[in-house]
């Protein structure tokens, strides 16, 4: 709810046709999200609307992951209903994330989906947390040693712990400054039994080596670097603008 990213791309040639990030100043209601969004493929006359696939991915923190032996598709909101407010409207959907016997269960926006279909006709979606970490387990897969993955925005954090190949920890949190940051990044390795001097923490996203949250974290723990994600698919040139958003990049 709190920005859009766009992303064209020719499968033929394996090029960026387009991309575009769109951030807002606070969290919109979905409502006012669809009239952005409305606005923004509007005005997106020159790239066309004939897609051979057209994939949408929500964030948000309305999800919850089930252990796949426990999992039971008609006890969907039982899921959620402890740490999401769940509206009788609402669609609850889930992504079966591949080689981990995990579920993710989560709430789309439904307005948007009505309306992409509308434009596009038959589309998939998914939640980012299933992009991500389907992408950084495959990132991961050549090496057992405990890591932390860690994707920065201006105001969220997304947090995956990963070790013996296998997803050990994954969630949102809002933070309002480093400290913030800081005491979820400390405690949720705490939580997980986390050896600071061993862990591998990785940063990514809008974080460079001299910010301010990269120095806090460095005092404790010191296996820290900046992650510079990638996709073999698309040239440096094409990747090489922020603008391109992680789990898009990764869904492509």
């Amino acid at each position: 709810m709190n920005g859009l990213s766009f992303c064209v791309v020719d499968t033929i040639t394996n090029k960026i046709v387009a991309f575009e990030r769109v951030s807002f100043k606070t969290q919109l209601t979905p409502y006012l999200m669809l009239k952005e969004l409305k606005e923004k493929l509007g005005n997106q006359n020159q790239i066309g609307k004939d897609f051979s696939e057209v994939l949408v991915i929500h964030k948000n923190n309305m999800f919850g992951l089930v252990p796949k032996p426990l999992f039971n598709k008609e006890e969907l909101p039982n899921y959620l209903k402890f740490n999401a407010k769940i509206m009788a409207s609402d669609l609850i959907a889930y992504d079966e994330i591949p080689n981990q016997d995990i579920v993710n269960v989560y709430i789309p926006y439904t307005n948007i989906n009505n309306y992409i279909f509308e434009l596009f006709g038959e589309f998939e979606f998914k939640h980012s947390g299933t992009v991500l970490i389907n992408a950084l387990l495959n990132h991961n897969r050549t090496s057992s040693e405990p890591t932390c993955y860690i994707q920065v925005s201006e105001r969220e954090m997304e947090m995956l712990v990963v070790s013996e190949k296998k997803l050990l920890f994954y969630n949102q949190f809002e933070f309002k400054n480093k400290e913030d940051f800081l005491y979820y990044l400390l405690f949720s390795l705490e939580q997980l039994d986390m050896d600071l001097e061993k862990i591998q923490l990785k940063l990514f996203g809008v974080i460079e080596e001299d910010d301010p949250i990269y120095e806090l974290c460095y005092q404790y723990v010191k296996n820290i670097s900046v992650f510079v994600p990638s996709n073999p698919s698309f040239t440096l040139e094409q990747l090489e603008n922020e603008s391109i958003d992680f789990s898009i990049l990764s869904a492509l």
